[in-house]
């Protein structure tokens, strides 16, 4: 058979795009199948304690258990699928609670309360064991501006808690600083913290960081400040005999300019690449960014449309890059409005109905972030935890069963499929689904085994890559 276009002709062609292609796969990886905690806390450099995420937990269960003791209430306040069907009355709210807690867990699926009820106990049990999944020791808002010499002594005091802490094993699994901004009247300060905090932890650790240690840099606006941190970060690595790159850290979308620059662009890939591979989060500051839109102080929450913008901006700039994407905090605290040890019926009511009140504008805000594909958040006080786990739990469970079914039929056509040779392509989609259950893994909203009814094996699981799963049956 002759064909039209000579083979030599046709080599150099398909090399030449080989080499587009590549370059575009490298700059556009997809979503990495690394945990991505599911919210970052923010706390004053100044109240950092080695226990602080241990004590963080214990306030946050015992506002879950006072304010919602039981999962038919919380149900009630956040309007779970179902709740109006619960019921009202505590004997027969007491009866269904024991009915649901005989059940195997197969029976239990079937009942109408399944959902309310596992999403509540998973909360219980997740404050239990790992309230905080990412703590972010605050030098900027969270502690304000305060003078050099009491800023110098508060990084050293909180690098000594945080080794402390990494002896102890009374840390989150995810941690890190918060510097001040790279701004003209700010840089030094934000440098000279950062220098006294890594010199005086890895002094104490022996040259230790703590695993999935980050440094925040906020208000980037242009790709120079990121530029700047990385070279730093090299001199720091090279004083303390670090491995070279072994710091990382992530930016900031809190300013119009970092969404549209002065020449109508979106200027986001370049701050990213700006960090030669060290950014490695990209994380939205609502009040920041409103604030810098003209919105005044009452209307500056994450549902204003010109979050949603940012956001779309953001996801649309940054698709594909495998850089962590996390929305932020509600600043309405689920607190008491009364306090005291001797409280009236009058007085108690009221603190249920702040308590609550907050509760449901934090679900409800972390529920928009997730259904817009941010699934981190940042948390400020330890009431919040609860919620922030009840909007992860119920929206990954509450899609469990279709995403299972889903999943499970294109592995079975994948199977099919990596006989013709299509892997990269079914490797791209699979992957897509795959990221949904590492994600409920990763959070705890299921186990490994109950990953399993999607006809994934463990090891297969825990490669958290569906490209080695096609491969590794292609083989086989």
């Amino acid at each position: 058979m002759n064909f039209s276009i000579a083979d030599i002709e046709t080599e150099i062609l398909l090399n030449s795009l080989q080499t587009a292609n590549l370059k575009f796969q490298q700059t556009y990886p997809g979503d990495k199948p690394d945990r991505q905690a599911v919210h970052t806390v923010y706390g004053g450099a100044n109240l950092f304690k080695s226990d602080t995420c241990i004590k963080m937990g214990e306030i946050a269960l015992k506002s879950l258990q006072t304010y919602s003791p039981d999962f038919i209430t919380l149900a009630n306040v956040l309007k779970f699928e179902g709740c109006d069907k619960l019921p009202d009355d505590e004997k027969k709210a007491d009866k269904l609670i024991k009915k649901l807690n005989k059940m195997e867990e197969t029976e239990r699926r079937q009942h109408p309360a399944w959902l309310s009820y596992t999403v509540y106990n998973k909360i219980v049990q997740k404050l239990q064991t790992e309230a905080v999944e990412d703590f972010r020791i605050d030098f900027e808002d969270g502690f304000g501006n305060r003078p050099d010499e009491e800023e110098d002594a508060t990084a050293v005091n909180a690098a000594n808690e945080l080794a402390i802490g990494m002896n102890e094993k009374t840390i989150s699994p995810f941690i890190g600083i918060r510097i001040k901004p790279f701004t003209e009247d700010l840089k030094s300060r934000g440098v000279r913290t950062m220098d006294i905090f890594l010199t005086t932890l890895l002094e104490k650790t022996g040259g230790k960081l703590p695993g999935n240690f980050i440094v925040m840099l906020p208000k980037v606006t242009i790709p120079e400040q990121v530029t700047t941190m990385v070279r730093l970060f090299e001199i720091i690595e090279k004083k303390n005999n670090l491995t070279p790159g072994t710091l990382k850290m992530e930016t900031m979308v809190e300013a119009t300019q970092i969404i549209m620059d002065d020449e109508g662009r979106n200027p986001l890939m370049k701050i990213i690449r700006a960090g030669e591979r060290r950014l490695i989060a990209a994380h939205f500051g609502t009040y920041d960014y409103t604030a810098s839109c003209g919105i005044t102080a009452k209307y500056q929450t994450m549902a204003h449309p010109v979050c949603d913008f940012a956001h779309h901006m953001t996801k649309v700039a940054l698709g594909g890059t495998g850089i962590f994407l996390s929305d932020r905090a509600n600043y309405v605290m689920p607190v008491c409005l009364q306090r005291g040890e001797k409280q009236t019926s009058k007085q108690l009511k009221e603190n249920r109905q702040s308590v609550q009140n907050a509760w449901r504008i934090g679900y409800n805000h972390s529920m928009h972030s997730l259904i817009n594909g941010f699934y981190q958040g940042w948390d400020l006080n330890p009431a919040q935890l609860p919620m922030r786990y009840a909007a992860t739990y119920n929206f990954f469970l509450s899609s469990i069963t279709d995403a299972t079914h889903r999943l499970k039929t294109f592995v079975d056509r994948a199977a099919i499929s990596t006989l013709t040779g299509d892997i990269f392509d079914d490797a791209a989609t699979g992957q897509g689904l795959l990221n949904f259950f590492l994600k409920a893994m990763n959070c705890g909203a299921i186990s490994e085994e109950e990953a399993m009814a999607t006809g994934l094996t463990i090891d297969e699981i825990r490669s958290r890559s569906f490209y080695k799963i096609l491969q590794g049956r292609r083989k086989s």
